[in-house]
């Protein structure tokens, strides 16, 4: 091993040791990170067990009052001992327990003593109990809706109390309390991840997800606290176990705790006040998913550590190399770029003759077809010129021999013979010329006019006719005025070519919307030859009859208008063509 490399494995090893003392001196800081995390994450939680908890409460503080209202009670306290009334009462009461769901309801007399019970079959009922001591029995005499939380001296239940005072005009002759089991309200936090506990002033668990922690303290009671739990018999003092806790401050509102009792389990604790009860609300969350976060995070770390290192390590070694190669990269790439230069000048290149070749066999096409009726244009010409010969031969004579009126009529019929030629010429050269690209809205009704009278050249020499009705009102679609129609007048000729020969040469010409109809009488399409219909230089006419390319320029044409264009044979005999175009608001033509 030469020195140059002993160096760079001296240093990426120190630098690999320092990393690690480095994250072994974190983990403290990044897991109180994520215990803080936690605590933050249950204070919402916390909250809405809280506020559940409050309305499960207070759900039941009106009842006292409202079943104290009942006249039955008040005539139960006023009246000697009657056994009828009491018996009527005690039933109501169970009835009422019932229906709230409630562990007791029972009635108490001025001096405290339980007259009548909703429990009063059953053997622990409080009749004849006296219960002037409880806090909430003397505020509830002094005219009080009250409450209180008492874990039962006799039956170990946990039960909440709301009482309310009961009244014979204004005066209070006795007291209603309702009994509710605790239990019943644990259902706040079931399925949480966390557990929780209910602890009042004294700092004595009233209700929590752990049933082993029940009836303990969260710290030391002093004597004083021990002599009122006595005198209100509010809890079993003789059964009050202290839960040892220890806590490690994370921040103002969360404390890291654990229990002397429970070796190895840790918990993140938040707390939330119940401020009309005296009560305070904690959420113990385990720390296991913030510390495996933390180790998670410092074995991803560790592992990235390891790949940085592997990587410094093997630039390190291989820089030169690699500097080399660097080299060579960039002369390739070089090459390439020009390659992909010259490659994509070329197929611009082949693009734009692309184009050309298209516009070309465009023009072509239409020259084929204006060729095709060479003949008959000769006809359309020749006859018009010959009559203007003898009309301007006659309007001579008549000169000399002035008779001007002759001479003037002969004249006037040449001028109209020239109208004619010209208006010839004019449709045969915008048919002719080469058409711009854009595309947009013009009149439908106006093209097929222009292809018609271009087509009337045709039909003047080889016969036949065109069955069309010009539809009722103006139809707009997308297109250019030249281009559609040249595609008008190709499907007009092979509608004719196919009928060569017929006697009965009718070519259907229908215009619904945007939709434009060709249906030739003749023998129809070969079904074999649908599929290639509209591909460039396929023909079913026999040599020397087309080149096969005015359909596939038509089918071409009505696809760059957004259009569509088929064929197919009819039910009643004869081929059918169909161009779709696109629907368009009336305006000015579109250039073509």
């Amino acid at each position: 091993m030469n020195a140059q490399r002993r160096r760079i494995f001296l240093f990426t090893g120190g630098l690999a040791l320092a990393t690690v003392l480095v994250g072994a001196l974190s983990v403290p800081s990044l897991e109180r990170h994520y215990l803080r995390q936690q605590a933050e994450q249950d204070g919402p939680l916390l909250e809405l067990a809280k506020e559940s908890l409050s309305a499960a409460l207070d759900r039941y503080a009106p009842l006292p009052a409202l079943i104290a209202e009942r006249a039955s009670l008040a005539d139960l306290l006023a009246a000697p001992p009657d056994a009828a009334l009491l018996a009527e009462v005690n039933e109501d009461l169970r009835q009422t327990a019932l229906m709230v769901q409630a562990s007791d309801v029972f009635l108490m007399d001025i001096s405290g003593r339980t007259i009548a019970a909703a429990t009063y079959r059953e053997p622990g009922s409080f009749i004849d109990r006296n219960f002037s001591h409880q806090s909430y029995f003397m505020n509830a005499r002094e005219g009080a809706l009250t409450s209180f939380q008492v874990s039962g001296t006799t039956t170990g239940e946990r039960g909440y109390y709301y009482a309310a005072p009961v009244e014979e005009g204004d005066r209070i002759v006795g007291v209603l309390a309702v009994k509710f089991n605790i239990q019943a309200f644990n259902s706040v936090w079931n399925g949480a991840g966390s557990e929780f506990m209910v602890s009042d002033a004294n700092g004595f668990v009233l209700m929590s997800s752990r049933p082993d922690w029940h009836f303990r303290a969260m710290r030391p009671l002093t004597d004083t606290t021990r002599r009122v739990i006595a005198q209100n018999l509010q809890y079993p003092i003789d059964r009050i176990e202290l839960l040892p806790i220890n806590k490690i401050a994370l921040d103002d509102t969360a404390q890291l705790v654990s229990f002397a009792e429970t070796s190895g389990e840790s918990y993140v604790m938040t707390s939330t006040a119940l401020p009309q009860r005296g009560w305070v609300m904690t959420s113990l969350t385990p720390t296991g998913p913030a510390r495996l976060m933390a180790l998670k995070l410092l074995l991803i770390l560790g592992l990235t550590g390891l790949l940085l290192f592997g990587g410094l390590l093997s630039y390190l070694l291989k820089q030169a190399r690699q500097r080399e190669a660097l080299v060579r990269e960039q002369g390739a790439k070089r090459l390439l770029e020009a390659t992909v230069d010259e490659r994509t000048a070329d197929l611009q290149k082949a693009l734009e003759h692309l184009k050309s070749t298209q516009t070309d066999l465009i023009q072509a096409g239409k020259l084929t077809g204006l060729g095709q009726m060479s003949a008959a244009l000769s006809h359309e010409f020749n006859q018009p010129l010959a009559a203007v010969k003898t009309y301007a031969d006659n309007a001579r004579a008549f000169l000399k021999r002035d008779r001007i009126a002759e001479a003037q009529d002969n004249i006037t019929r040449i001028s109209r013979m020239v109208d004619r030629m010209a208006s010839i010429s004019a449709h045969l050269r915008n048919f002719a010329r080469r058409p711009q690209q854009a595309a947009g809205p013009l009149l439908l009704n106006q093209v097929v006019q222009d292809a018609l009278a271009v087509f009337d050249v045709r039909l003047a020499t080889t016969g036949g006719r065109i069955d069309y009705t010009p539809p009722a009102g103006e139809v707009w679609v997308i297109g250019g005025h030249v281009r559609l129609q040249q595609v008008i007048v190709n499907m007009l000729n092979n509608a004719l070519d196919a009928m060569e020969g017929q006697d009965d040469q009718v070519v259907s010409l229908r215009v619904d919307g945007p939709r434009i109809t060709v249906r030739d009488n003749g023998p129809g399409i070969d079904p074999a030859a649908l599929d290639q219909l509209f591909d460039p230089f396929f023909t079913t006419k026999p040599p020397g009859k087309g080149l096969g390319l005015g359909l596939s320029i038509s089918y071409n044409i009505v696809t760059d208008f957004g259009g569509m264009m088929t064929a197919a044979n009819h039910p009643d005999g004869g081929a059918i063509f169909v161009v779709t175009l696109q629907p368009a608001q009336a305006m000015r033509t579109a250039a073509e």
